[in-house]
């Protein structure tokens, strides 16, 4: 079999010659290293707010028209899109179909490695079809490699599909480009350990998501200055946090907090309005549907 020379092309799998023999290290200077070169990623991802702006202002377009946002990968890369949709219905309370993620190898491959699955390009395009994507939608491919098979065959059908797509990429010149409306290139280079994309890779990934997902979200209304108002307090935790919310946007006690907690069922938004606006929690309700959610608004 001959080698794959194009991998040896790709800035990820590069080795970088410079990194100093880390075993002769002490720990103290082998975590510095790899602390210093993660420092250089902020900085990359922040060279991209330009291109990151326009793919939040597409998400939140289409989240706004009734469509929903599927994260694809494989990997680390599709891991940290399972996090992030994740972690999108309890800080937001965005219903659990609009954001949902996509991994090659399925559940399993979550916890476990599934060899191969990345590699299928099928597959990625089979798991669109599954999920009933369609032109409401937008699908953002996540391969640092930039030519993930799996992520490649589910933009290329997103596309056909009439979906709107979106890559997240670092290498240049990634083949994901030719599917993707827009193309997020994070050049983040060799890796401390050669071709361990979880590590610059994956912090840029991770780094680009919180934008990307934090972005519409306001966008969406889903915060009141930088108050997490559609919070779903369901432990002790969220309602503490959502006691200090109402505190602080209604400025009112904490006793009165909850009380407005309590008669509005939690809901953050209609506590603060039935208290600013001197009205009932179904008023409130109703005020905050025709103003499609949005409470500065409505102050």
């Amino acid at each position: 079999m001959e080698p794959d020379k194009s991998i040896e092309r790709l800035e990820t799998e590069m080795w970088d010659r410079t990194i100093p023999w880390l075993e002769n290290l002490s720990t103290a200077e082998m975590l510095r290293a790899i602390n210093q070169a993660d420092q250089a990623v902020p900085i990359l991802v922040g060279e991209q707010i330009p291109v990151i702006s326009e793919a939040v202002d597409l998400i939140a377009l289409v989240l706004q028209r009734g469509g929903r946002l599927f994260y694809v990968g494989a990997g680390t890369s599709g891991r940290l899109g399972i996090l992030d949709a994740a972690e999108c219905p309890p800080t937001f309370n965005t219903d659990p179909t609009m954001i949902q993620a996509i991994m090659a190898g399925g559940q399993d491959a979550i916890l476990h490695a599934v060899e191969g699955a990345e590699d299928d390009v099928e597959a990625g395009a089979h798991a669109v079809k599954d999920y009933g994507i369609d032109e409401r939608d937008v699908v953002v491919g996540l391969s640092a490699s930039g030519r993930t098979p799996f992520v490649l065959g589910a933009l290329r059908e997103a596309r056909q599909l009439g979906a709107r797509t979106i890559s997240v990429n670092c290498n240049h010149d990634p083949e994901t480009q030719p599917y993707s409306d827009i193309t997020i290139v994070i050049p983040t280079g060799p890796e401390m350990i050669m071709g361990s994309t979880r590590l610059k890779a994956g912090t840029a990934t991770k780094l680009v998501l919180n934008m990307l997902s934090t972005g519409t979200m306001i966008r969406l209304g889903k915060t009141y200055h930088n108050l997490m108002v559609d919070v779903k307090a369901t432990n002790f935790k969220l309602r503490e946090r959502a006691r200090r919310i109402v505190m602080l946007a209604a400025d009112v006690d904490y006793p009165t907090a909850d009380i407005l907690l309590t008669q509005s069922g939690y809901e953050v938004k209609t506590a603060i309005l039935m208290h600013l606006l001197h009205v009932e929690a179904k008023e409130a309700r109703q005020l905050l549907t025709d103003h499609q959610g949005m409470l500065d608004s409505l102050l």
